[in-house]
């Protein structure tokens, strides 16, 4: 593992040069790269490049435990989306048809059904859907729904991985009047299959990663008279410093980390929707009930009533349903 600083004979720390992003992170198929001098490199926003980088790095984040289309692992535990008792994915289809007929469309109903779902139940209706209608579910609400509400409904369809490539290929090449291509699905769970397994086979367990982390960060705070942070904001500069700074605050407090996040997201004028919507959806199975409880502590107040008072119809009421409550 390369350290976080290279230094000189004299021992004086230098700073390294940025890492590629494909060094830090898997390649979708077909997204756009650079090619300098033999290394290729992913072009990327910060933001997004930052917040992937610390949801899939060594910790195994549980959003990858998926192993194939209908058979996937718990993706946590700790989230405010859980399995829906009673489970009937025909009658959600039905549910979810009923809705699109007719003159307008019953969005509680879309909401009713998928923010109360989890990701392999989803699946599931997906392929009821197919089976049962004839066409794709997500095509068919996209043509039906608009603004961010579908932003955030298409995302509740889509597999953890395939939602990481979706929003990778969207900041890469999305501009105006140009249209995304399909993610391939079947590939991007492939790829995070495989960086699963590249990650797990050489890593210690969660809990011991996290108590090694906290006395590595005393120790070299005994050390140097310095903390971490600062070591990184004397050495670093630009994207760099952002991604090492956002990397220790994650290993530090993932929750902490996506409440500061969201909170950045709805302050001031105007909103951040596509980052309110990605920490949304990408973390509503795993560990929102800890976000939400941080980011209480943090601001004094409830990321219930950031959002309410943030947003507006449909997409309000799916944001709410996903932060489950007060």
């Amino acid at each position: 593992m390369q350290p976080l600083f290279n230094t000189n004979k004299r021992g004086v720390g230098r700073k390294l040069k940025p890492p590629s992003a494909a060094t830090v992170a898997a390649k979708p198929r077909n997204l756009t790269s650079t090619r300098t001098q033999g290394r290729e490199t992913l072009q990327l926003p910060v933001g997004l490049q930052t917040e992937l980088i610390v949801s899939r790095t060594a910790f195994c984040t549980s959003s990858l435990e998926i192993h194939t289309l209908s058979t996937m692992a718990a993706i946590g535990n700790r989230g405010t989306v859980t399995e829906a008792a009673g489970f009937d994915p025909e009658a959600d289809v039905q549910r979810l048809r009923g809705a699109m007929k007719g003159a307008g469309t019953d969005e509680a109903a879309v909401i009713e059904v998928l923010a109360h779902r989890t990701i392999a139940q989803r699946q599931r209706i997906k392929e009821a859907y197919k089976q049962a209608i004839g066409k794709d579910l997500a095509d068919d609400l996209s043509s039906e729904l608009s603004g961010n509400f579908r932003s955030v409904v298409l995302g509740l369809l889509m597999l953890a991985p395939v939602y990481d490539a979706y929003e990778l290929k969207n900041a890469m090449k999305a501009g105006p009047g140009r249209k995304l291509d399909k993610v391939d699905e079947a590939q991007a769970v492939q790829d995070a299959k495989e960086i699963y397994r590249a990650e797990c086979e050489a890593r210690w367990g969660t809990d011991e990663v996290k108590f090694l982390t906290v006395l590595l960060f005393e120790e070299y705070q005994k050390i140097s008279g310095r903390d971490i942070e600062d070591s990184i904001k004397r050495e670093m500069s630009g994207c760099l410093e952002d991604v090492f700074l956002a990397i220790v605050k994650c290993m530090r407090s993932k929750p902490a980390f996506f409440a500061e996040r969201l909170y950045k997201s709805m302050k001031g004028l105007g909103t951040t929707d596509s980052v309110l919507i990605r920490t949304m959806v990408a973390r509503a199975e795993i560990d929102m009930l800890d976000i939400k409880a941080q980011f209480l502590k943090m601001y004094g107040k409830t990321l219930y009533s950031f959002i309410k008072g943030d947003t507006s119809g449909d997409y309000r009421k799916i944001l709410l349903e996903l932060c489950g409550g007060e």
